[in-house]
């Protein structure tokens, strides 16, 4: 019997690393992100939360503590999906500025 390694087929994708972190924990803070990426949110409910029905998932380094960000902030999904994907890893402030996160 073949052994799944003999098979020669790849991991599709390496998943983020680090242990969850609120973006109030990491506001105004050095961090450098490493990858990211956009999927559709499990907060569907737009009586209840403001955006776009997507979740932005990175993976940042805090110090030297990797950790994994959710947020379903529109502006910082916007900006991060125009970031070249040979400019990561970038480092980076989040700050809160009128209700709304961007980075600096």
């Amino acid at each position: 019997m073949k052994q799944f390694k003999d098979l020669g087929i790849p991991s599709v994708e390496q998943g983020f690393l680090g242990d969850k972190i609120k973006i109030e924990r990491i506001l105004d803070r050095e961090i450098s992100v490493h990858k990211y990426s956009i999927t559709d949110s499990k907060f569907k409910d737009k009586e209840k939360y403001k955006g776009n029905g997507k979740c932005l998932h990175m993976e940042i380094k805090l110090g030297e503590q990797n950790h994994v960000v959710f947020t379903g902030s529109g502006i910082l999904m916007s900006t991060i999906d125009r970031i070249p994907k040979d400019s990561f890893p970038f480092s980076t402030k989040i700050i809160k500025q009128n209700d709304r996160y961007e980075f600096t």
